[in-house]
């Protein structure tokens, strides 16, 4: 496979997280945990299709218990956070916030050996940071509806713990991509025992609400990990990082025309200012590499 093939299949998984949030407010009134569930039992059991159908379990010999136990805790870790972000704060404002993580993987890189932050970085980072501390603060404290609060916080967290996620998962860059099926049916096992302890039964509501279940399992919480892993591996990495900050643009545009979010100005500009920001970020990354 070509590095520029790698990467066009690598910025497949951007476009199908654009549709995350929305997808996600469709399926309500699953409860997080849930949802994690059954959509990650879908996006597993087309893994294990995939590998069946090409032969790759033997591919998968020889994985380490470190590497299951990261790509586990990363797929869990952050869809729990994301879909309980969703289920509390307004889903513009939680998938803008969310969508900080292209930042943070850039400032993150810039860390590892090699790399080094620079006065581009620290500018990018704050105008980002401007952009979703607009969103909390635009929304005001009276009218903040109960819970609110606690979702853009874990909208917040989850986008560290995608970053942290990517960045860390340089260090088994030669595991095969077909462990991602074992993280995804990890994480829909392991979101079981949660969802009973934790949670009521709620399940999707009609055509649309299990529809938009399975649209997740098959696309942004299915098909996007492992397109991602190829490109991670194989393709471009720089231009695949500058290219999911069209994700945080696209997905508040996929809200707007599916009318669960108003296309405000406050939005619009707090939307451009964490893309503004995440690709200045970039650019720097590009300059202090060559």
């Amino acid at each position: 496979m070509t590095r520029s093939r790698a990467t066009a299949i690598g910025f497949v998984a951007v476009l199908l997280w654009s549709v995350l949030a929305l997808l996600t407010v469709l399926t309500a009134p699953v409860p997080p945990f849930l949802l994690n569930a059954l959509t990650f039992g879908i996006g597993g059991l087309v893994g294990l299709v995939w590998i069946a159908a090409t032969g790759g379990a033997g591919r998968l010999r020889g994985l380490s218990p470190g590497v299951l136990l990261f790509g586990i805790a990363g797929l869990f870790g952050y869809h729990a956070l994301y879909f309980s972000a969703l289920r509390l704060a307004p889903a513009a404002e939680a998938g803008l916030i969310s969508y900080l993580w292209p930042l943070f993987i850039v400032l993150l890189s810039g860390l590892l050996p090699g790399e080094r932050l620079t006065r581009a970085h620290v500018a990018g980072a704050l105008l980002a940071f401007a952009g979703a501390a607009l969103i909390v603060l635009s929304r005001g404290g009276g009218d903040m509806a109960p819970g609110a609060v606690l979702g853009l916080a874990l909208a917040f967290l989850c986008a560290v713990t995608w970053a942290v996620y990517s960045v860390g998962s340089r260090r088994f860059g030669t595991a095969p991509t077909e462990a991602v099926a074992l993280f995804c049916i990890a994480t829909a096992l392991l979101s079981v025992p949660f969802h009973l302890m934790l949670e009521e039964s709620l399940w999707p509501q009609g055509a649309i609400g299990w529809g938009a279940v399975v649209a997740l399992g098959l696309g942004p919480v299915g098909l996007a990990f492992y397109v991602w892993d190829i490109g991670m591996k194989r393709g471009d990495i720089q231009l695949l990082g500058v290219a999911s900050y069209a994700a945080p643009l696209l997905s508040t545009l996929a809200l707007v025309l599916a009318g669960v979010a108003q296309a405000t100005p406050m939005l619009a500009l707090a939307a451009a200012l964490i893309t503004g920001g995440a690709l200045l970020a970039a650019r720097a990354g590009q300059g202090s590499k060559r």
